[in-house]
């Protein structure tokens, strides 16, 4: 089932990569890849809240289809990044190696931490604010 997953994945970034000189007006993701890695980025997080929000909606069937779009969207940015799916899958079967397969890359104990910028929107009193994906995310489910 992976290097059957791998090669969909590897089948998908051919077909982006080839899309790349398709017609914008006709190819959503000639257009896609003409907007701009943050237009791309912007995308990518979007789908990524969808994921989230349909896992805490109990929605199996569209956390399935958003994951989908996720994987589209970030094999879209790999090609807009000049990666190639067996880059990813090197660093994976390397980190399988040192940490097993279902272990994170641990991160260096002597790298600073970035700060943030204010702390009275990152701490636990902040007030919540509404997601604009979620508005855009119920317009579209309307149609």
């Amino acid at each position: 089932m992976v290097a059957g997953m791998a090669d969909s994945i590897d089948r998908l970034y051919h077909a982006v990569v080839a899309a790349r000189g398709r017609d914008p007006a006709t190819s959503r993701t000639a257009r896609l890849l003409r907007s701009g890695r943050g237009k791309m980025a912007k995308k990518l997080v979007e789908e990524a809240i969808e994921v989230v929000i349909d896992v805490f909606d109990d929605n199996p069937d569209a956390v399935i289809k958003e994951s989908a779009d996720l994987v589209y969207n970030l094999v879209a940015l790999w090609v807009s990044a000049g990666v190639e799916p067996h880059q990813v899958w090197g660093e994976m079967a390397r980190r399988e190696r040192l940490f097993g397969i279902a272990e994170k890359l641990p991160k260096p104990a002597s790298k600073p931490r970035a700060k943030p910028v204010a702390k009275e929107i990152t701490g636990p009193a902040a007030p919540r604010r509404k997601i604009a994906a979620l508005a855009s995310r119920q317009l579209r489910k309307r149609r």
